[in-house]
């Protein structure tokens, strides 16, 4: 009986050592709050939009080095429409085609003129603006009406070019056609009176006319649209296959010009409509 008090004594000992070591419980955790829900609806895909990000105020580099301009903001708007995260990126103008086949990127969007060659090699979306051709001539001339005003004049054009097309269907034995190798000595020969007006891209002309060597001429009479020398106007180009997300750009784009989204931004930067 002794003996076995004596083991009796040693486990009790032994049992309150043990639970002197054992460190004290740690406090019960409050329960985790759960994370509130986000009110935006979470993107249903991510695609990357490349532009050559050199052709201001269509497309260019921002302070930040971001591609941005006329097209990335139209861009932007259909990407929130389709619900898709997108990024942006520059690349080189002959990069541009051969990196969406190469899947470096998804789409382009840079002032791609729609082509037959280019729908043989990718998709297209619908056009999403068109840059008429226009005349320019120096301030108060009289030509601010139909083209054939200026018949038996001087008409300025850049060679081997749409515009050249145009001016030779319509002015071939009507006016005098001078063809520089850039619309730039074309508009400079305006401003020395070389010419009596110039026919080319209706944004590139405004925006000569809003630089100190254009102050003096201005736009005048209509626009011209031509589909078959003068082209369809500017898309958005994919890989063929990638024929939803065409389809849902295409959505995104009509919707924009319905509900005067396009309108907004259209006039942001340029005083006369582009669709």
């Amino acid at each position: 009986m002794r003996l076995a008090a004596f083991f009796l004594v040693l486990l009790a000992m032994a049992g309150m050592a043990f639970a002197q070591q054992r460190p004290p419980a740690k406090p019960a955790q409050p329960a985790a709050k759960p994370t509130p829900k986000s009110p935006f609806t979470p993107p249903a895909f991510k695609i990357t939009v490349a532009t050559e990000a050199a052709y201001p105020p269509f497309n260019y580099l921002d302070r930040k080095g971001i591609p941005a301009g006329f097209e990335m903001e139209l861009a932007q708007e259909a990407c929130q429409r389709i619900k898709a995260e997108c990024e942006f990126a520059a690349f080189k103008w002959d990069d541009l085609i051969p990196g969406l086949l190469d899947k470096k990127f998804d789409v382009i969007m840079s002032s791609l003129e729609v082509t037959s060659e280019r729908r043989k090699r990718m998709g297209m979306s619908r056009r999403y603006y068109l840059s008429p051709g226009a005349f320019i001539a120096a301030k108060g001339a009289p030509f601010d009406g139909p083209p054939s005003l200026l018949r038996n004049k001087r008409i300025g054009v850049q060679r081997d070019s749409t515009h050249a097309d145009w001016v030779d269907k319509s002015f071939r034995r009507s006016a005098q056609l001078k063809r520089y190798n850039t619309l730039a000595e074309a508009l400079q020969a305006l401003a020395n009176d070389e010419v009596d007006a110039v026919f080319g891209d209706k944004t590139q002309l405004w925006l000569w006319s809003q630089k100190s060597e254009g102050k003096c001429c201005e736009l005048v009479g209509q626009d011209i649209k031509d589909n078959q020398t003068l082209g369809i106007g500017v898309a958005a180009g994919l890989r063929k296959e990638d024929a939803k997300l065409r389809d849902a750009l295409n959505k995104a784009f009509g919707e924009m010009m319905a509900d005067g989204t396009y309108k907004k931004i259209n006039e942001k930067y340029f005083p006369f409509a582009l669709n």
